[in-house]
């Protein structure tokens, strides 16, 4: 039985079958090595490989598993490679994720690695679930249409008690807000214990609506060991709450999805936040594509993700985050779509340009652009919801602020 090189797995004559998951990488590779070998290695050490192409235990049934480089760009260092599905236990991200990230980013002779994007057949597609609100959904909670949704941060971050945290969720839900979420790294914290703020927000959630008429959502961060996750999950559902909050990426595959799973049929939306992303995803020619990680999140099951903004004060190439709103909004198979999150510097100053790029299926969430309003959250809160109304009005921010004195220094301050 003939081994297997590693240029042996570069077959660019090979059609990509309906059942092949599909990965698209850049990477760099060491002198030493041709860019055929490099190519190769990345298909074999993710798929059946080794090094020594002499194995004794390989088997012509073995051979037909391998992945197929297909496709190849030498002038921009890209491949395409095809993966039998029968690689990939159904329902297990993590062992998908130990196959086509796994080894081969240690290679020593690939310098740099990066997974661009990747394609699931329809097989490995229905063995997730989804979202279980997406798009639609969180619109029929809300009873919001047409427009985007708003929502902040408490501010600042840590260091709020318990009782301060729900005064400024409140006044932000007062103000016009829909959404108040947690930030990143806000848990059960001794100067703000998880089972006191859950308790006191969601009631002041229940004020805000009786005063507005409105919905009001609150996204709190249960981000913890799985088993206490669950715990604090079933706190928010026994006070009311229809949302969690999740640190995906820190809290793990695995996790994550026994979490969609727990939370199945008890209508609980999943907000998912990307904190850690950038460790993978910044490096234009390192790591793992945040439109990659989208598609894994919706695949198991995110109603809500950080996306990018474009504008803002966070990092991100223009096509590629159009392309995460896209892929995070199309119709896909039987999945429902995720809701993506525009954060990160925004103040409503921004709101026609985020509405330019995005269009409306979007949550349009600012922190320090609602809190550091001159006159105070609500009045911040204020004026990004008559942003939103002077768009959906066709009236310009500058004309609408003359009757509207919060959008007014909300745009003095940061126009």
């Amino acid at each position: 039985m003939r081994g297997m090189r590693y240029e042996d797995y570069l077959e660019e004559s090979y059609e990509p079958q309906e059942t092949d998951l599909v990965c698209e990488f850049r990477f760099e590779h060491d002198p030493s090595v041709s860019f055929e070998w490099a190519a190769g290695a990345i298909g074999a050490e993710s798929s059946i490989g080794t090094w020594d192409p002499h194995l004794s235990t390989m088997r012509e049934e073995i051979r037909e598993l391998g992945a197929k480089v297909f496709w190849t760009d030498k002038e921009d260092n890209r491949v395409k490679i095809a993966y039998p599905q029968d690689l990939f236990e159904p329902r297990n991200m993590p062992q998908i994720l130990s196959s086509i990230t796994g080894n081969i980013f240690g290679l020593s002779e690939l310098t740099r690695l990066k997974l661009l994007d990747v394609n699931f057949p329809e097989e490995i597609i229905n063995g997730f679930s989804g979202p279980q609100l997406g798009i639609s959904g969180v619109r029929e909670l809300t009873g919001i249409k047409d427009r985007p949704l708003l929502g902040t941060i408490v501010k600042p971050k840590l260091g709020l008690s318990d009782e301060q945290h729900s005064t400024v969720a409140y006044d932000a839900w007062r103000g016009g807000v829909e959404i108040v979420k947690d930030d990143e790294n806000l848990a059960d914290m001794s100067f703000n214990r998880f089972e006191d703020r859950i308790p006191k927000t969601l009631d002041k959630r229940d004020e805000a609506e009786d005063e507005t008429g409105e919905k009001k959502l609150y996204f709190p961060n249960i981000t913890a060991p799985l088993s206490e996750m669950k715990r604090r999950a079933d706190l928010v559902i026994d006070h009311g709450g229809e949302y969690v909050m999740i640190d995906i990426l820190t809290t793990g595959w695995s996790a994550l999805q026994e979490m969609r799973d727990y939370l199945e049929g008890k209508g609980i939306g999943i907000h998912a936040h990307r904190a850690q992303h950038a460790a993978y995803t910044r490096l234009e020619d390192h790591g793992i594509s945040m439109l990659a990680i989208a598609k894994f999140a919706r695949l198991v099951g995110v109603d809500n993700l950080h996306a990018g903004t474009i504008v803002g004060k966070m990092e991100g190439e223009k096509q590629e985050i159009l392309n995460i709103y896209d892929s995070l909004r199309s119709n896909f198979h039987d999945l429902k779509r995720t809701i993506p999150v525009a954060s990160g510097g925004l103040h409503p100053g921004l709101v026609d340009d985020l509405i330019d790029i995005f269009g409306t299926d979007l949550v349009t969430q600012a922190g320090g652009g609602i809190h550091g309003h001159p006159d105070g959250t609500e009045s911040g809160a204020r004026a990004m919801r008559q942003a939103v109304e002077a768009r959906t009005q066709g009236i310009e921010l500058q004309d609408y602020a003359e009757d509207h004195p919060e959008l007014a220094k909300a745009l003095e301050k940061w126009d």
